[in-house]
């Protein structure tokens, strides 16, 4: 098979893998894959500090040894297979990059031969881009369970981000998934290492002088866990290990799987871990405020902050002229931008109406019902109910 016609198939489902993606929400997820001219899936990405990216998304092997019960790449499905050497892929996506195709790459891989050799062979394509070819641009590499933390460190000086995919949020959980993975050592493990170097070590031998970033993966629903349970280890992660997301892709069943009969999950599931995993981590929501349901779970109907909001500051508005920052972030469309731009605002007069909002960044019309405007409710009232 021609060398591009193996990146076709193999990027072809990597749809499972939503880590980088700029559309990670339902509201602005493309239903299909994006293709470029030559048929092969680059997805846009946005990264940390703001810039948008064409990015490859492809496994640089598809023959794997385990048999994660809804993986398309698992141990035993029939389905055609293919494989790059690092040397190989390194000049096809060189080739792709200076074409302007594609801007950074995430690769991953099946496991084949044990995690300590499929990472190096990760790790050998990486260090073919970084110093044989001179690629500047942007590399996600996943680590690999069983993989070591020497390996670990070598994948963290060659990458922009590194990932371990926890799939579920415990022992007893993963196992429903995937029964022959160790949630403790081959997945958990490797996060706290990362953390761990980036805390005790310089990053003089890092290809741009500063350590990746890191973040994981849940297949939400797959398990039949809540989702406190999810929310609860990406908290943990966050606080702990520094982990800067967790990414969520709704379980849906694959043929010729195991769980190829297993209910789809509502895709607004998704959806709304990812609302409720950006309050804990930057509007400074507790997650015994999560408004969950008895069996531990989101409403689907509202957002998890309209839904705080509407137990919390319908009857007892917030005056939007002396709340604190951390205030401002819990009133529905007003973000830290906006809470920022609030604050600057009210130093030079007081706010006395929404066009004054909206002019400030503010979805005025979420934020009516639950502000004051010097001291009185706004004409503009949302149904809440």
């Amino acid at each position: 098979m021609e060398a591009i016609d193996r990146l076709t198939l193999l990027s072809g489902q990597m749809d499972l893998e939503p880590a980088d993606d700029h559309c990670s929400t339902l509201a602005m997820r493309p239903q299909a894959s994006p293709l470029n001219a030559k048929g092969l899936f680059v997805h846009p990405a946005q990264l940390s500090g703001g810039k948008q990216i064409l990015l490859l998304k492809t496994l640089l092997s598809s023959a794997c040894e385990r048999d994660c019960l809804y993986c398309p790449f698992r141990a035993g499905r029939n389905f055609q297979r293919a494989s790059f050497k690092p040397e190989e892929f390194a000049s096809l996506f060189y080739q792709l990059a200076r074409s302007g195709m594609a801007q950074g790459v995430f690769l991953s891989s099946g496991l084949a031969g044990g995690g300590v050799r499929t990472q190096d062979r990760l790790i050998d394509t990486a260090d073919i881009l970084r110093h044989k070819l001179g690629f500047r641009g942007y590399i996600h590499l996943k680590i690999m369970p069983g993989a070591e933390k020497d390996q670990l460190e070598r994948a963290m000086q060659l990458a922009d981000r590194v990932s371990i995919n926890l799939e579920a949020p415990s022992t007893e959980r993963l196992a429903l998934l995937a029964p022959h993975k160790k949630f403790l050592e081959e997945l958990l493990q490797p996060l706290r290492w990362v953390d761990e170097i980036r805390n005790t070590k310089y990053p003089d031998k890092t290809w741009n002088g500063r350590w990746p970033s890191s973040v994981t993966q849940f297949v939400a629903g797959g398990s039949d866990e809540s989702d406190l349970e999810l929310l609860s280890i990406t908290d943990w992660l966050t606080k702990n290990v520094k982990l800067r997301r967790a990414y969520f892709s709704a379980f849906h069943p694959i043929l010729d799987t195991p769980l190829e009969n297993k209910t789809k999950v509502d895709p607004m599931r998704e959806y709304r871990l990812y609302q409720a995993s950006f309050l804990l981590r930057d509007f400074g929501f507790g997650l015994e405020e999560l408004p969950f349901t008895g069996i531990g779970n989101l409403p689907l109907s509202d957002d998890p902050k309209l839904a705080w909001a509407k137990l919390n500051l319908a009857e007892k508005p917030l005056e939007v002229n002396f709340s604190s920052r951390n205030e401002l972030m819990r009133i529905p469309g007003i973000g830290p931008k906006g809470a920022e731009a609030i604050i600057q605002a009210r130093r030079q007069s007081k706010l006395r109406d929404l066009s004054t909002l909206t002019k400030l960044g503010i979805v005025a019309k979420r934020a009516a019902p639950f502000i004051l405007l010097d001291g009185r409710r706004t004409n503009f009232q949302m149904s809440l109910f």
